[in-house]
């Protein structure tokens, strides 16, 4: 005979389970939410493939909540594991939550493929984990892995590289320089934009943005004066 506690454990399972799928976000939200407050290791895979596939950013940070209170030994790995999945939105959310934890044994799964990922956000997520999790010895390699990526995407994914670099401090300052000497203007705008934040993380990226853009108009001998 199974126990009776074993019996309703088993039954608020198979009933949180089901609630993580149900079709109203609010249930969803809240499903994650119990599993967080009271988690058990049976939830986690559940809570990881819920990752994969919850169209809702409030449920999806909550199923990242969620999976920080589990001992990082439980989540990890299956972590690590869903960053080679063919669902951006699994090796996104994945990447989000390896930061969130913290662990820094991570590491190793941020791979140059996720860092230059075709899909922005996964890309963005990745820039994000790996300046949380890099070893202090590994920043400046990390920094110019990041560099090659200048002036790709939209005012948002450039915003994100910006704010990566700036993460890793002042180790970043030989690739700035490098990428403010490139051919490209739109690489150089967005390395100066990026130097201008590194100097002053309070500046408005689109301020910063702009000024850069003038300094390459002009000439790195004209920089416009600061207002």
């Amino acid at each position: 005979m199974v126990p009776i506690n074993s019996t309703h454990r088993n039954e608020q399972h198979t009933r949180l389970l089901a609630a993580l799928a149900a079709a109203n976000s609010s249930t969803r939200l809240a499903a994650a939410l119990e599993a967080g407050t009271r988690p058990e290791p049976g939830f986690v895979d559940a809570l990881i493939e819920r990752c994969g596939i919850e169209p809702d950013f409030f449920v999806r940070d909550m199923l990242t909540w969620a999976l920080t209170r589990f001992p990082s030994g439980i989540t990890v790995a299956k972590l690590r594991a869903e960053l080679r999945s063919e669902h951006a939105q699994a090796r996104s959310q994945a990447l989000h939550t390896l930061s969130k934890i913290g662990d820094k044994s991570a590491w190793s799964a941020i791979t140059r493929a996720l860092l230059h990922d075709a899909d922005d956000e996964v890309a963005r997520s990745a820039w994000r984990a790996a300046v949380v999790l890099v070893p202090e010895g590994e920043k400046d390699g990390l920094a110019a892995e990041l560099a090659r990526q200048f002036s790709r995407g939209d005012r948002e994914v450039q915003l994100s590289l910006s704010r990566a670099l700036v993460a890793l401090g002042d180790v970043v300052d030989p690739v700035l320089r490098t990428a403010m000497a490139s051919h490209d203007p739109a690489v150089r705008a967005h390395a100066g934009a990026t130097q201008r934040l590194l100097r002053d993380p309070d500046a408005g990226f689109d301020l910063a943005v702009d000024a850069a853009r003038r300094v390459v108009a002009l000439g790195p001998d004209q920089e416009p004066a600061a207002c």
